[in-house]
């Protein structure tokens, strides 16, 4: 079953490449320990969504570490690699969005496949339900979603982009996009679609991008990123096709549905500089516990 890492953005906000800044004392990544978690809940193959420019550092990096323990793929994700008829400001530089990396994965996943993001710390327990779930959904019309509480990912530096689930009877029935950050000890969110501004609670669930998809998706995924270039040709210095949207549609259109897959794990993001020391102190915690080796790959 493949894992799909989507690692293909910069992080402008941490200043370069987050998804291989260290986070121990061996050089190693958030990356590989999202791989180790992977691998231990029974994931067979990586399949690495990246910019062509980024191919030999991922490989001289990441990729030649684990090569040896599970099955690695590149795809690059290509400004090229766009609908017939349509365009992407030459000057453009950021990636087109997480649709557009999956767009870019036609006919080299298989038929159950997962996505994360490359840099999120997403938790033992994420992958072993994520991989459950795969192994045992048959109902192609069934995604799922892995589900945290929006209180206990937040940054406590700044406002940072998340995907607030509204969750009935086991299912998330819309993901809202929205830059949610905590003042005074309410937490705000405010809507990417410029709806109006809401207060949620610490238990409220959201996504982190952890997907468990399969190719029932593509058919809409495909036909619908050109409809994207004509609604955003007035915007497509900044317009980014993200797949929550596309799955949000497909539910609303009655050909998809999301499972709200709960987790136990703990997950940690670096949106900024500062982040980064808490998630350090934890992966250290768990390899004191025995959960990590001191060296994942030796």
């Amino acid at each position: 079953m493949d894992l799909v890492i989507m690692a293909a953005g910069m992080g402008s906000r941490f200043g370069g490449l987050k998804q291989v800044e260290p986070v121990n004392a061996n050089g190693e990544f958030i990356l590989d320990y999202s791989i180790y978690d992977a691998i231990k809940a029974g994931f067979d193959r990586i399949v690495f969504i990246i910019k062509e420019e980024n191919y030999n550092l991922f490989r001289e990096t990441v990729g030649k570490r684990i090569e040896e323990k599970i099955k690695v793929e590149y795809v690059f994700q290509d400004m090229k690699n766009i609908p017939e008829g349509t365009s992407v400001p030459q000057d453009r530089i950021k990636p087109l969005g997480t649709g557009h990396a999956i767009y870019c994965l036609n006919g080299v996943v298989s038929d159950k496949f997962a996505i994360i993001n490359a840099d999120d710390f997403y938790g033992r327990d994420a992958f072993k339900v994520l991989h459950d779930f795969l192994a045992k959904n048959d109902d192609k019309t069934a995604f799922g979603c892995v589900v945290y509480k929006i209180g206990e990912s937040l940054s406590q530096n700044g406002a940072a982009k998340r995907g607030l689930c509204m969750v009935e009877d086991g299912e998330v029935k819309r993901i809202v996009e929205s830059s949610v950050d905590r003042i005074d000890g309410v937490i705000k969110a405010e809507p990417l679609s410029g709806e109006e501004s809401f207060v949620v609670g610490d238990d409220n669930p959201v996504s982190m991008n952890m997907f468990a998809l399969n190719s029932h998706l593509f058919p809409y995924l495909n036909a619908r990123f050109k409809d994207f270039f004509e609604e955003n040709k007035d915007n497509m210095m900044k317009a980014e096709y993200l797949i929550p949207t596309v799955i949000t549609e497909m539910m609303d259109g009655g050909m998809a549905k999301l499972v709200s897959i709960g987790t136990d794990a703990k997950w940690y993001g670096v949106t900024y500089k500062e982040d980064k020391q808490e998630l350090v102190d934890y992966i250290e915690s768990q390899t004191l516990l025995g959960v990590y080796p001191r060296e994942l790959w030796k």
